[in-house]
């Protein structure tokens, strides 16, 4: 993951974050259920998108780049199987 992709990961978790602060404080104040249902439903998509994000940067730099000098540093030697089976594994884990 490229400095600037994490950067901007680490971005929308805080304001992911501070969705989900503001749904606690809707709650404490009694706000209108709707009004929090539609708060849960922008941090659910937020989530989505980030997670997108985060699978597409796996595949680049972990799965494609494998035994390259883009891998990522932390990324572990796989046969072609092992990393098959690993995006499986992730994509059915998110998809939930």
């Amino acid at each position: 993951m490229s400095g600037t992709s994490k950067s901007k990961m680490i971005t929308r978790v805080k304001r992911i974050g501070g969705q989900v602060a503001g749904i606690e404080r809707m709650l404490e104040e009694k706000r209108y259920c709707v009004d929090i249902l539609n708060q849960i439903s922008a941090v659910r998509s937020a989530l989505d998108a980030l997670g997108v994000e985060l699978l597409t940067s796996h595949l680049e730099n972990c799965v494609l780049a494998q035994g390259s000098d883009t891998q990522h540093e932390a990324a572990k030697p796989m046969s072609q199987q092992q990393l098959l089976d690993e995006v499986k594994t992730a994509l059915s884990r998110f998809l939930k």
